[in-house]
């Protein structure tokens, strides 16, 4: 086994984390390659229940290094918050095991402003952005406006640098949005609140890398959100401001020459979404939140109620094929467990028609679900760990998707915990 890269299906909300630490004793580093503190990733393991939301999810294995790629929207303050979090509950943090890029650019405290105003400004129609500062941090970096992690260990350099940018972005802030600007002392101050307790860590993570390559280590890729929050192939403009599919992951990591060999594209057993935006098989009332309850749906980031429907194979069909996975982890199965009857999504209808097709955005609005029923099981399936301890109606459930999806499902997850999984 190579390199691998753990992704998201669908919208985000899969169960990404607990795929990485379950898989992460079989590799060498972990990699968290874009995306920032906007979304999180829950493991519950021997030290508690984490949701992480800039820490790779490999950092609680011992002897793994997990690296921020430098495709990263670096936040300090809350990586610090998250880091004395983790700290504070057992697990050992050290320039050792956790490395950040210099190549990194810095989301700075302008950039949650900034976000935050857009959104009010666009009122009804707005993104649904968490105010994390996600799209103000890209649309600076792509403008070559941002900081690098780097300029951390170059302080003179670094002032200079955010005197230059502090006049540009006051602009913004002040004519634009009306709102106050920032002073170079709230900077420094910023910066010597948390940009000096990230310094330790920050290297040449792309060095780092190319020398594991070289001797042979595995890598794992961890993506942040799914494959219809990509901002080029999602359902834009609903979408994040990065790249979540695998084959950015060389390039957003540090190490472009990476040759990933297999993709573990993670599917929840039925659909749920955080944020705005089209979901066509949406459920309302008091069937979705029965749902919700049974699942816990609810934002690890922001802990909004997650939108929630039927497994939709339409766009996980979509979204197996952008990924370019080659396993799937099929997550919460357990939660289905009290109905009698499965819906699931099969075709949407489009201007009357039939289709299998994930349509282009702006048709997303008029499509309608499909929806047929599976026989449920309505017993616990939390205890089991091989394939024959499931239920048969939940084995149909898992090879009536796994048909319709075009995709092996090798990992059924039938509980939260790192041990609770049916490996195929």
């Amino acid at each position: 086994m190579g390199h691998c890269a753990i992704v998201g299906i669908n919208w985000g909300d899969e169960g990404k984390g607990r795929m990485v630490d379950l898989i992460t004793s079989d590799y060498d580093v972990v990699v968290r390659y874009q995306g920032g503190g906007n979304a999180g990733h829950t493991v519950v393991n021997e030290f508690g229940k984490f949701a992480l939301h800039l820490l790779p999810s490999g950092i609680f294995r011992k002897g793994v290094v997990n690296v921020l790629g430098n495709g990263v929207a670096l936040d300090c303050e809350n990586l610090w918050i998250e880091m004395q979090d983790v700290m504070s509950k057992g697990v050992a943090l050290t320039p050792e095991n956790l490395k950040v890029s210099d190549r990194a650019s810095l989301l700075l405290p302008w950039h949650r402003d900034l976000d935050g105003l857009e959104e009010a400004r666009l009122k009804d129609k707005k993104y649904g952005s968490t105010k994390q500062g996600i799209a103000p941090f890209y649309s600076d970096k792509y403008q070559k406006k941002t900081v690098m992690a780097g300029e951390l260990l170059y302080p003179e350099h670094l002032r200079r640098h955010l005197a230059d940018l502090l006049e540009w972005k006051n602009l913004t802030l002040e004519k634009v949005y009306g709102a106050k600007p920032y002073t170079m002392e709230d900077l420094e101050r910023w910066i010597a609140e948390y940009g000096e307790k990230i310094r330790p860590y920050v290297c040449d993570t792309g060095a780092f890398l190319r020398r594991a390559q070289d001797e042979g280590k595995k890598v794992l890729f961890e993506a942040q959100l799914g494959a219809l929050r990509d901002l080029d192939y999602g359902i834009y403009p609903y979408t994040t401001s990065s790249n979540a599919i695998a084959a950015y992951a060389p390039v957003g990591s540090g190490l472009p020459s990476a040759r990933i060999e297999e993709v573990i594209g993670v599917v929840k057993a039925y659909s749920t979404c955080v944020g705005e935006g089209p979901f066509t098989a949406e459920w309302f009332g008091d069937e979705a939140e029965e749902l919700r309850k049974a699942g816990g749906e609810y934002g690890a980031k922001t802990g909004r109620p997650r939108r929630v429907g039927p497994i939709d194979l339409v766009a996980t069909r979509y979204g197996v094929m952008v990924q370019g996975a080659t396993n799937i982890a099929l997550t919460k199965l357990d939660v289905l467990s009290y109905m009698k009857k499965i819906p699931v999504c099969t075709h949407y209808l489009v201007d009357g028609r039939e289709s299998n097709e994930f349509p282009f955005p702006v048709m997303l609005d008029a499509a309608k679900p499909v929806i047929e029923y599976m026989d449920g099981w309505q017993c616990d399936i939390s205890g089991a760990r091989k394939w024959e301890d499931l239920p048969e109606a939940a084995r149909k459930y898992v090879e009536y998707i796994e048909s319709r999806i075009g995709c092996r499902i090798g990992y059924v997850s039938v509980g939260p915990e790192r041990e609770s999984i049916v490996i195929r």
